[in-house]
């Protein structure tokens, strides 16, 4: 099972993403309560574009229990999944556990922000997406900027006379 997993692996990564789908789901058939190979699986499908196909894999490999690293990336992609899927309380939901489990995770921070956006909660989204922007960014202008940016990230519907 370990070759076959790592086999469906390198045919991901090397662009050929059909192949790497189709054995990942004749393991899902043969191991079905492995989180692991639900876990790939739903990301073989986001990756052909077919999300609605990966929401089950994606549940099952977060039910069954995976490892930290890879629980962190099944909740970005389920979050991420039913925001395209206009399924946007189950994003925020999926987002909210994700960040409360790994509060230091820009990307679902940002994806977040996304789902956000979506639910017309636009004040924060842009909060958010702006504190991640200071937190990460590299570039001199920006960060030159950091305070006053963090100060207005929340600030945006307000009017200073």
């Amino acid at each position: 099972m370990i070759n076959e997993l790592d086999r469906a692996i390198d045919l991901r990564k090397s662009g050929n993403h059909k192949g790497s789908n189709e054995l990942l789901m004749k393991l899902v058939s043969e191991f079905p309560n492995d989180a692991s190979i639900n876990y790939q699986c739903a990301w073989s499908f986001d990756i052909l574009g077919e999300e609605a196909k990966a929401v089950p894999y994606y549940e099952s490999a977060i039910k069954l229990g995976l490892p930290p690293k890879d629980l962190e990336g099944a909740l970005l992609g389920l979050g991420s999944t039913y925001r395209t899927l206009g399924e946007y309380d189950k994003s925020r939901n999926t987002f909210l556990k994700g960040i409360e489990l790994f509060p230091n995770n820009k990307a679902i921070q940002v994806f977040y922000s996304m789902t956000l956006y979506n639910l017309n909660d636009h004040s924060k989204a842009m909060e958010l997406l702006l504190k991640c922007l200071i937190d990460t960014t590299n570039d001199a202008e920006i960060f030159s900027y950091k305070k006053a940016i963090h100060f207005y990230s929340d600030k945006l519907d307000e009017i200073w006379k």
